[in-house]
């Protein structure tokens, strides 16, 4: 993910893509080599499983295997199309959700005010005796309004995919001409004071009365895009953050070492593909 975040002159000079001056797609073909290298030894696997007759997992590569085996399909799924199928999967799943958490977490750290409320809504809902379940997120309004806040603050990309022009037009008095990529500044949008009431401020209760959302109606909240081309994994991804976030703070009390006590939490942000923190958040969990 860092490799592909890189930017690359070759991006605003198309001309110059062929010349690779910075080396970045010689390093993503290396990369990309070794990834398959692991694909292709799980499909392996599972298709000496099958001829052994082993019962499948049912997960995703079996669905995607059945295909293939059907006469009609083993021109669609070839093991040349699996590979950037698995290489999607795998990378836009990975980095964005952890580094929300991660995010999510420094913040509340910062914030012991939000963290008591986060917890206190947990103890009250949940309780001391079960564990969290996915039915559970729409009872949690204010873990609802920490992982929106969290998205303003820190989207998973700060920058959403390109889009291009099929014609020239004008936009609010700017022309944009044909073939020009567009790229949409979701972070500076979350940090916009024309738009947020102390922008810079982790404050998860301006979401408790509002029905702004992220899933791509509201633009001043674009964590996953919008339109056809918003993030297919939204809704998993979204999910997934909230049972995380809500298990750990749930399950574990949270503390900073004393160094980071003493010295505070570095926030800085790094650019790429996603938004990582430049230092790996570092703090001391304790079983409830």
């Amino acid at each position: 993910m860092e490799a592909v975040g890189t930017p690359n002159v070759s991006d605003f000079f198309p001309v110059l893509a062929p010349a690779d001056l910075q080396g970045t797609r010689r390093r993503l073909a290396r990369l990309l080599a070794r990834l398959h290298v692991v694909f292709d030894a799980e499909v392996d696997q599972r298709l000496r499983a099958r001829d052994a007759g082993q019962h499948g997992k049912n997960d995703f590569l079996d669905v995607l295997l059945d295909v293939a085996a059907r006469e009609d399909g083993k021109d669609l799924l070839d093991r040349q199309t699996l590979r950037p199928l698995f290489t999607d999967l795998f990378a836009a799943g990975t980095d964005t959700s952890s580094s929300t958490v991660e995010w999510a977490l420094a913040e509340l750290l910062q914030n012991p005010s939000s963290l008591a409320k986060a917890c206190n809504e947990l103890e009250q809902v949940i309780g001391p005796t079960r564990n969290i379940e996915e039915a559970d997120i729409v009872r949690l309004p204010y873990m609802q309004a920490i992982i929106k806040e969290t998205f303003r603050l820190h989207p998973p990309a700060p920058l959403l995919l390109p889009r291009q022009p099929e014609a020239a037009l004008k936009i609010a008095g700017y022309t944009i001409p044909k073939g020009s990529r567009i790229f949409i500044n979701v972070w500076a949008i979350g940090r916009d004071k024309d738009v947020w009431d102390e922008p810079e401020k982790f404050m998860p209760e301006r979401f408790l009365d509002s029905t702004v959302d992220f899933r791509g109606a509201d633009f001043e909240l674009l964590p996953f895009g919008a339109g056809r081309r918003i993030c297919p994994g939204m809704t998993l991804a979204t999910r997934m953050v909230h049972l995380i976030l809500a298990s750990l703070l749930h399950q574990f009390k949270w503390s900073l070492p004393a160094e980071m006590e003493r010295d505070g939490i570095d926030m800085e942000d790094k650019f790429g593909l996603t938004l990582t923190k430049v230092v790996p958040l570092c703090i001391v969990a304790t079983p409830v």
